[in-house]
This record gives C-alpha cells, sequence and structure tokens, in this order.
C-alpha cells in the first residue's frame, strides 16, 4: 500500500522535508538563541550600578565601548585641539547645538569631548561669537562614555553638506577626514562640573546627559526575536503536518483501488489504449477506423 513511497514524485517530497524541518529547527534556534542573549544583557546591565556612580577609569581601559562601559566615567589627558559645532540637537524639547572639542592624547589620537549644549543655530553663534573656546594647556578630562554616533542615531544629520567646522555625526568615521590625526572610536560629554563644561565660568553652556544604551534591554527588537522563533517552528510543524496529510491521502488512495472500490487509474489508461488498438485495422495508423481512408497529402 505505501509503494508508491518508491516513486520519483516521492522521493522529491521526503529530500524537501528532510531538508526543510531541520532548517526550519535550526533558524528558530538561532533566533531563540537571540532572545536569550538580549535577556541576559538586559540582566547584567540591571545588576550593574548606576553610571554615575563609579569610579573613572582610564580611557584606554573602557575601549571598546559596548553595553557595560558606556556611560562610565572615562578620563583622558591632553590639550584641545579642533572645534566643531553639531547642528540639530534638542535639550528639553528646545532646539540647538553641541559644543564638540578634541583632546588629543599624548599618544596622538584625539578623543571628541562634548563640553556643552547651547540653544539656538549655529550660524548666529559664530556670528556673535558666544561659542566659548576650550581650555588651552594640558588638562584632564572626566566624562560620560559614549559609542560612537551612527546615521540610526537620534538627532544626527546624515546627510552631509554641512558649513565649514560643524558635524552632523559623531563619530570617527565622520571626522577622519576633517582632522590630520586618529580619532578615538568613541566620544566622552562632560558633567556640569567638567572642567571647559556646562556651567564653567558662566560661558551658557548646559550639560548633555549621556544617551541609554544601545541593545541591553527588552526592547522591540527582543520580542522580534522572539517572534521569529516562534514563526520558524510553526514553519517545521506545517512541513511535518502537510507531509502526513499527503502520506494519508495517497495510502487511502491506494487502499481503495486495492479493494476494487475506486478503479484503478493506470490499469483504466492500459484499457483505453489496448481498446484503441483493436479498432484500429491492419495497415492503418491507431487511431483511426477500419472505415476511414486516410486523406492523402
Amino acid at each position: 500500500m505505501y509503494r508508491f513511497l518508491l516513486t520519483p514524485r516521492w522521493w522529491g517530497i521526503n529530500l524537501f522535508v528532510v531538508l526543510a524541518i531541520p532548517f526550519c529547527v535550526f533558524m528558530g534556534t538561532w533566533q531563540l538563541g537571540r532572545f536569550e542573549d538580549r535577556v541576559q544583557s538586559h540582566e547584567q546591565a540591571e545588576k550593574q550600578p548606576d553610571p554615575g556612580t563609579r569610579r573613572a577609569k582610564p580611557l584606554d581601559s573602557l575601549l571598546p565601548v559596548d553595553t557595560v562601559t558606556s556611560g562610565r566615567p572615562a578620563t583622558a589627558t591632553g590639550t584641545f585641539a579642533d572645534q566643531f559645532l553639531v547642528p540639530g540637537r534638542e535639550l528639553d524639547d528646545r532646539d540647538g547645538f553641541y559644543v564638540l572639542d578634541l583632546l588629543r592624547t599624548d599618544g596622538g589620537k584625539a578623543l571628541p569631548v562634548v563640553r556643552g549644549w547651547m540653544p539656538g543655530g549655529t550660524e548666529q553663534a559664530r556670528k556673535n561669537n558666544t561659542v566659548p573656546p576650550a581650555p588651552t594647556g594640558e588638562i584632564t578630562v572626566t566624562g560620560d562614555l559614549q559609542a560612537s554616533e551612527s546615521a540610526t542615531s537620534q538627532g544626527v544629520n546624515s546627510a552631509g553638506g554641512l558649513p565649514e567646522g560643524e558635524l552632523g555625526i559623531i563619530s570617527a568615521a565622520s571626522l577622519v577626514n576633517l582632522v590630520p590625526y586618529d580619532v578615538y572610536d568613541a566620544w566622552v560629554t562632560l558633567p556640569a562640573s567638567g572642567i571647559g563644561g556646562a556651567d564653567d565660568s558662566g560661558n551658557g553652556m548646559r550639560a548633555v546627559p549621556a544617551a541609554a544604551v544601545e541593545g541591553n534591554g527588552l526592547d522591540l527588537k527582543a520580542f522580534q526575536n522572539l517572534g521569529y522563533t516562534g514563526e520558524w517552528f510553526v514553519f517545521a510543524a506545517f512541513v511535518l503536518f502537510m507531509w502526513f496529510r499527503l502520506l494519508r491521502r495517497e495510502a487511502e488512495a491506494a487502499r481503495d483501488v486495492a479493494l476494487g472500490l475506486v478503479p484503478d487509474p493506470a490499469a483504466t489508461m492500459d484499457a483505453v489504449a489496448g481498446s484503441t488498438a483493436v479498432t484500429a485495422g491492419p495497415g492503418e495508423p491507431v487511431g483511426t477506423s477500419s472505415g476511414t481512408t486516410p486523406r492523402s497529402g
């Protein structure tokens, strides 16, 4: 009754099922692992103390920036060099810009330092010369460590076309062609009490709070991974269900033929072919009756 499983058609069906089910299970397991990693990262972040209460550490010991080191106080020593304004940044629902200075460290690399935020536009600020200059000489700054921004970060201007001395994205990639020295793939934002930062000698700047750490919580993307897990397992179950359903239908059809409940399709076709051959006369092609004279060309 199950001899139909040896037909080429069923060989193809079985091969598809054998490959599809393990693939769906693998993809579902992978998505589940991604979700579990996010849960573990969230739990680790919950156990960490507030970044503002941690002791400051040297910058190099906190690199590269990850979900654990992001927001932690970092210290660096050097001299301020080039200054850039970062327009289009909001603070407390007010439009303004960041004041960013590059701190050249002893190793030669520069650390982008956001000294503070100022309201209004950059053009007016430059015209009125209201942007406070950075302190001179060698200094040590302590600020909250941040990862480089990307095109999807909040508030960034990835369109380009900014005037000279302005920056759309705070990242090493955006600064590499603007300055003749290497730049750290990170930046810090100074607190209100930072040297040369906001509220220093009444310079009109306000401290920029550290951004929330991305990718360490149970956000929408984490639950998307969980949803994809369910989808892949459902696909695997659906493939198996359809295989059993098709197998059962074929088996029932074969049983009905064996019991004589329905005619055998193969036997019926043979009978039709034989009947056609018998009705053909001697020397006549099959399908031409003996009383019909073939038409000449």
